[in-house]
């Protein structure tokens, strides 16, 4: 059964923003124009915002009635170094820049929501009563640098206290408009690790005397995938992906070192811990059988995200209502992709949920299938505008109007 709580959603001033966003990308921390776009936005509706923090980040916050409850709804700005390629009318006029995770997209979302709600909150806020945080994050995709550390570093939670905390990002492939929920560990840490291997160079034709670090990294990038495969319980996730082998300058000359990069995911903690301790292990011992050294270079990035059960059911049972029970996916499955809210939920409860973006008419060129994100050819689906920002506005008003 529907929702009968169902405001009206500016979805022609949506498409404006959106499009607008994305013909003008920012990388990470470097949002400025985006960030003014939802700045002049939030002000002019009443909200109080609260500039700077981790650089282009922005918090416009609104008061209903006079209660405790706070809730915070947060979305990222960033775009990506991809040259686009869609040729839409909206593409970006940026050269080696380009909107293709949907950041543009959620910024939009949750902007037409803060329309939404400003409009209640002048017609007496519908029995809404507490403060609404609105968190427009810049650097999502900057690895273990992003910006919601920095954000909470310089005081997010402290200065904007919330109760619970929510986001939202598309799916490829997923239909277009479902939403998607899943408590506990929903997405993947992401690690990444140098391994510098250490022999002896010299000629090409008198390979007995030297020591091969190419043949060191190559055995290791074969003994690495025995790792996932005999050290990990098959029940668990785990993922090494070796993305890059880099050794020598020409062909006949055998150098004195060689790099394996490694990015590394799980969805347990203690399987991040173990990953990283055989790795180690595997490594130096690869090395140490030919003759060679090794040095580990291991970087922690983003922590697994973990949606809080309470407030995922609060979530779905609003994107129940709302949408029907059809157009809700309970149980997705968890995704081994990182996403840097773990760090804001692993700080307060709350949700990161999922929507359809379908295929929005595009495909990967050659390759079948949905044009997936960070993809030159991907665009975030308009046809999810009103229907993201219907939930933020929805999730909100329920959230506070039920009391603390």
């Amino acid at each position: 059964m529907h929702s009968t709580f169902d405001p009206h959603i500016d979805t022609d001033a949506m498409l404006e923003w959106r499009h607008a966003i994305h013909r003008q990308p920012e990388l990470g921390f470097e949002e400025f124009q985006t960030s003014a776009l939802v700045e002049r936005c939030l002000r002019q509706w009443g909200y109080e915002v609260t500039t700077g923090l981790a650089g282009t980040g922005l918090v416009g916050s609104l008061r209903f009635g006079s209660g405790t409850r706070r809730l915070g709804l947060r979305a990222e700005m960033d775009a990506l170094p991809i040259q686009e390629a869609t040729g839409l009318p909206w593409a970006s006029e940026v050269p080696g820049k380009m909107h293709g995770c949907g950041h543009d997209g959620h910024t939009t979302m949750l902007l037409g929501a803060a329309q939404a709600l400003a409009r209640l909150n002048h017609e007496g806020g519908h029995g809404m009563d507490g403060v609404l945080h609105l968190i427009f994050q810049p650097a999502e995709e900057l690895g273990g640098a992003g910006g919601a550390q920095r954000m909470m570093k310089e005081g997010l939670f402290s200065r904007f206290p919330c109760d619970a905390v929510f986001a939202m990002h598309n799916m490829p492939g997923m239909e277009q408009g479902k939403i998607l929920f899943r408590e506990g560990a929903c997405m993947a840490s992401s690690d990444r690790a140098i391994l510098v291997f250490e022999g002896c160079g010299g000629h090409g034709a008198m390979p007995h005397l030297t020591t091969d670090p190419t043949v060191v990294a190559a055995s290791t990038v074969m003994a690495l995938q025995t790792v996932v495969a005999r050290n990990i319980d098959p029940l668990a996730s785990a993922v090494i992906t070796v993305g890059r082998l880099q050794s020598g300058q020409t062909y006949n000359v055998i150098p004195e070192t060689a790099e394996l990069e490694l990015s590394i995911r799980a969805l347990k903690p203690e399987v991040r811990n173990l990953l990283e301790e055989r790795i180690r292990s595997v490594a130096q011992g690869q090395a140490a059988s030919f003759g060679a050294r090794c040095h580990v270079t291991y970087e922690r990035g983003y922590p697994v995200l973990v949606n809080s059960p309470a407030e995922t059911r609060l979530a779905m049972g609003v994107a129940r209502s709302l949408f029907g029970d059809a157009q809700v996916i309970a149980n997705a499955d968890p995704l081994c992709a990182s996403e840097d809210f773990a760090y804001m939920l692993q700080e307060r409860p709350g949700c990161y949920l999922f929507i359809g973006n379908g295929d929005n008419g595009h495909t990967q060129g050659w390759a079948s299938g949905p044009c997936n994100v960070h993809n030159p050819s991907f665009d975030f689906n308009d046809h999810n505008l009103e229907t993201g920002a219907r939930f933020w506005t929805a999730l909100a008003h329920s959230f506070l109007s039920t009391p603390a």
